[in-house]
């Protein structure tokens, strides 16, 4: 960007940024397992659409994408919100409730459980907007979600009720469950 160029607020540039939006994540989605990080989509919608701003992405991306689901819907088309990823995880964030929420569902808390329905609106996107899927193709993580996945050790723990000690009436302190205080012993 040239010094000689001005910055304008996101509500101004909202309805450009969403129209580039809708043109990028639609090329996106012709890619088969393709995806586009959030700081990608930001930066492209300022390039594409000349208009940048100093606002931070994390104050106007959400409700850029808000306006891509109810479109989205109207259209009858696949979310294309779905193809939208942390950089650091590859996974949707929890924005993509809003994805849910349009089409009638309940908010899914559990992120593996958020990123597979994700992954599932990925691969209607594909077909919808023409990528070369496989006919026997599967709903899959992206890329970069399977590698965190991969590195990250699946922890299972079984609720486990935890018995507290009382609390010393002289220090106030918790006493272990098998004795007395031993800060006041």
């Amino acid at each position: 960007m040239s010094e000689h160029e001005t910055y304008v607020t996101p509500k101004f540039a909202q309805p450009h940024w969403a129209k580039a939006a809708y043109e990028i994540l639609a090329e996106t989605a012709g890619r088969y397992n393709a995806v586009i990080t959030y700081s990608e989509l930001a930066e492209e919608v300022q390039r594409r659409s000349s208009l940048h701003t100093k606002s931070q992405m994390r104050n106007w991306i959400s409700s850029l994408l808000v306006d891509l689901v109810k479109v989205n819907h109207l259209r009858e088309e696949p979310p294309l919100a779905s193809l939208v990823v942390r950089k650091d995880d590859g996974q949707v964030g929890a924005g993509y409730d809003e994805v849910l929420r349009i089409s009638g569902e309940s908010p899914i808390a559990d992120p593996l459980e958020r990123e597979t329905h994700a992954a599932a609106a990925r691969l209607e996107c594909y077909r919808h907007w023409g990528a070369d899927v496989p006919a026997d193709a599967e709903p899959t993580l992206s890329a970069r979600a399977r590698v965190v996945r991969a590195r990250t050790p699946v922890v299972r723990t079984a609720h486990v009720e935890a018995r507290r000690g009382a609390v010393c009436p002289t220090c106030f302190m918790e006493m272990p469950v098998s004795g007395p205080c031993p800060n006041c012993d």
